[in-house]
């Protein structure tokens, strides 16, 4: 009897083990992993660690905020010589999504007078006064990430579908890796005969976070 009775118990406890896995499954956010990595993307970021000790590389600033929160998930992205914030070199907006179990997309748009926006990203509610449909997407820009573990990221651009003509170059390729710490990214701009003309030659920046 007592044997039967252990027994009985373990058949039990398999079946709860199950419909425990089961539930947790079912009730897994099936957008975690997209909101993981659009939250990891948010806030603002320096290289004046890397910059203090390699002078190759310059002290910049990266803004990074949400906009149009009941639209998608879209960033406005800001970058400028860390001495130089009133003027930045980039500005854009970010659209953050999920392609399938593996891929997620950071698609790139360049937004109307720019010079307007400078500094908004310390009050984002301000791009209310647009929306997504007066952006205009650098098509083939898109970086492709895909997730190494917790609070981890790592993709690219596809190969030369980003065009570029600045200095000379006729393609750009970018290659981004984000974690809980900060951002590593690089962006590199080629010629035609695949030589490179613009950009850091050794390494990405490392974008340590700051908030």
């Amino acid at each position: 009897m007592k044997r039967y009775s252990i027994l009985l118990f373990a058949v039990l406890l398999a079946f709860s083990c199950k419909d425990s896995k089961e539930n947790t499954e079912i009730t897994k956010d099936p957008d975690a992993d997209l909101n993981e990595l659009f939250t990891l993307m948010q806030g603002s970021f320096n290289s004046e660690k890397q910059a203090a000790a390699d002078s190759t590389y310059y002290n910049i600033s990266l803004h990074m905020y949400p906009i149009w929160e009941e639209q998608g998930r879209y960033l406005y992205v800001e970058q400028a010589l860390n001495s130089m914030q009133d003027k930045p070199y980039r500005q854009r907006v970010y659209e953050v999504t999920q392609l399938n179990d593996s891929v997620f997309s950071s698609a790139v748009y360049t937004i109307p007078n720019d010079s307007l926006w400078i500094g908004k990203w310390k009050n984002p509610a301000e791009f209310n006064a647009i929306g997504p449909g007066s952006l205009e997407e650098r098509t083939g820009c898109a970086v492709l990430l895909k997730r190494l573990g917790e609070n981890h990221f790592k993709g690219s651009t596809n190969e030369r579908d980003c065009e570029s003509t600045l200095r000379g170059a006729t393609y750009a390729t970018s290659t981004v890796e984000i974690t809980s710490e900060g951002i590593i990214s690089w962006d590199q701009g080629f010629d035609a005969q695949g030589n490179q003309v613009w950009g850091a030659t050794e390494g990405g920046y490392i974008f340590d976070k700051l908030n």
